[in-house]
């Protein structure tokens, strides 16, 4: 079954929430790509987000931040077919509604590079729960962590 395209209007106005987002602007996470069945945020080494500056890596809870961020955001996309209807305001604000259930990282190595790519999936899609697969890789395309979360939509 071929999925609907999601709106350039809704892509367009979730990805200016995004980077106006507090938090994702501290981590300096940008929406690189959206699609129906994936979706990429970007962000570029710097000293505030290193956990060990001798070595200089990046922080465990950045890596789990930016993993949780973009499923969230792979959430939200995934969300939209059930949705498919509905106003595009009624969209937008039931998008926003969301928090995450569970979360797991798995570190596979130390986080060493100037530039991070994080990519989630969407596994499944409900009426309220969304689940993503997420995995971060550095400028070397070295995968540096992956990580499951389960998001839920309030009404």
């Amino acid at each position: 079954m071929e999925r609907k395209k999601i709106s350039d209007d809704f892509i367009s106005i979730i990805n200016e929430m995004f980077e106006k987002i507090p938090f994702n602007r501290i981590l300096g996470l940008k929406v690189e790509s959206i699609g129906n069945d994936c979706v990429k945020t970007v962000f570029e080494m710097s000293d505030e987000l290193m956990g060990n500056y001798k070595m200089r890596m990046l922080h465990g809870g950045v890596i789990s931040s930016a993993i949780d961020v973009t499923g969230g955001l792979a959430a939200v996309i995934g969300i939209q077919e059930k949705l498919h209807g509905e106003a595009l305001d009624a969209r937008i604000e039931k998008s926003f509604k969301i928090s995450t259930l569970d979360l797991r990282v798995d570190f596979l190595q130390p986080g060493f590079g100037r530039r991070f790519v994080v990519t989630a999936y969407i596994l499944r899609a409900g009426n309220r729960i969304a689940v993503a697969r997420m995995e971060l890789h550095n400028d070397q395309n070295e995968l540096i962590a992956v990580g499951t979360g389960s998001y839920f939509f309030a009404k």
